[in-house]
């Protein structure tokens, strides 16, 4: 997963455990990690299925989206689906998942899947909920025979 962190570095999200504080680590070259939620495994790159943005931070929201839009235009994602975690839920003043959508500029993408999702990392308040969407979206897809990520996954 991968988002900004707090001063503007690209960074990929390496633990996922559901109730504990969630690290990240600087994107350095080239990550992959493996995520398994329920009986899925998530093979997670840092080109990202999975954005997390800082709700707080309206300031930056238009440096997100112009990562956001590089890494959805790149020709190995034009295939895959799109969850966005619109993090930090719980404090005041956060934007909402419909205005952080706005910011990343999701509304106006045409023939893709994705979902945004309110959470709170810190609580696991939502990650169920996102993961229930991508898992079952993914699945949808395979079955009919598409492929998420690139012209040879699946």
């Amino acid at each position: 997963m991968l988002g900004l962190d707090a001063a503007g570095k690209t960074t990929i999200l390496y633990k996922l455990h559901i109730g504990e504080v969630l690290s990240t680590v600087p994107t350095i070259g080239f990550n992959v990690e493996k995520v398994q939620y329920k009986n899925v495994v998530f093979t997670v790159w840092d080109l990202m299925q999975i954005y997390v943005v800082d709700s707080l931070d309206r300031e930056r929201i238009v440096k997100a989206k112009a990562e956001f839009q590089a890494i959805i235009k790149d020709p190995f994602m034009l295939n895959s689906v799109i969850l966005v975690f619109a993090n930090k839920q719980d404090m005041k003043g956060a934007m909402t998942p419909a205005e952080v959508g706005q910011g990343l500029g999701l509304f106006e993408l045409k023939n893709r899947k994705w979902h945004i999702q309110g959470t709170c990392a810190l609580k696991g308040d939502g990650l169920y909920e996102g993961l229930d969407w991508l898992s079952s979206t993914l699945k949808e897809m395979r079955a009919a025979g598409y492929s998420s990520v690139g012209p040879s996954a699946f």
